[in-house]
């Protein structure tokens, strides 16, 4: 059985009535979800918090689940949501942090960009690492959620177009578009070396 199918099994479950089964969707995708908060709330009790009232949402909304996207992304739509709003709440600008790209295993440029044979090809990796980051954050919120999605959390096409309810035609054009700007931005770095 597909993931798709298992939780639109759990999913159908807990229409019946059976709690046990939406305990089965939280277990499943909560660490998932808790990552992919943490890069909008940094302090991790927060995130916790955070991740509990998207559940909570996902929960009282699961009747007005289709399954014409897996369970996953729509819950990831959720959590996104309820970590912007948690933002706007507390005062704080979402996005602002929600891109932190120095680990270097969720995010492939930093580690092909990274050299330590030398303190100077450190110190370049460090100002590119910071330049890229730069760009990312000054993006466009479209451009910028399109390609956090694609290239940090590795979502698909698809799945970024029903993230970002729009067609997937709309995502390859924010993603070629991001991609440039941040090009555009890392150029000057790449060309000092």
């Amino acid at each position: 059985m597909s993931d798709k199918a298992s939780d639109q099994f759990l999913v159908d479950r807990v229409r019946a009535g059976d709690k046990h089964a939406f305990d089965l969707l939280v277990l499943k995708y909560q660490q998932r979800i808790v990552n992919l908060i943490m890069r909008y709330v940094k302090d991790h009790a927060e995130a916790l918090d955070v991740a509990q009232e998207a559940f909570l949402k996902a929960y009282r909304a699961i009747p007005k689940f289709r399954g014409d996207s897996a369970f996953y992304t729509w819950m990831y739509r959720i959590a996104i949501n309820t970590a912007k709003n948690h933002l706007v709440a507390a005062g704080r600008r979402p996005l602002d942090h929600a891109t932190d790209i120095s680990e270097p295993e969720e995010f492939d440029w930093h580690t092909r960009m990274q050299d330590h044979d030398s303190p100077e090809r450190q110190a370049i990796g460090e100002e590119l690492r910071e330049t890229v980051e730069t760009a990312i954050r000054e993006l466009p919120d479209d451009l910028r959620t399109a390609i956090i999605l694609r290239e940090i959390d590795g979502l698909s096409y698809d799945e970024i177009a029903q993230v970002m309810e729009c067609p997937v035609g709309t995502v390859r054009s924010r993603i070629f578009r991001a991609r440039e700007a941040i090009d555009k931005c890392i150029r000057p770095v790449l060309d000092d070396d």
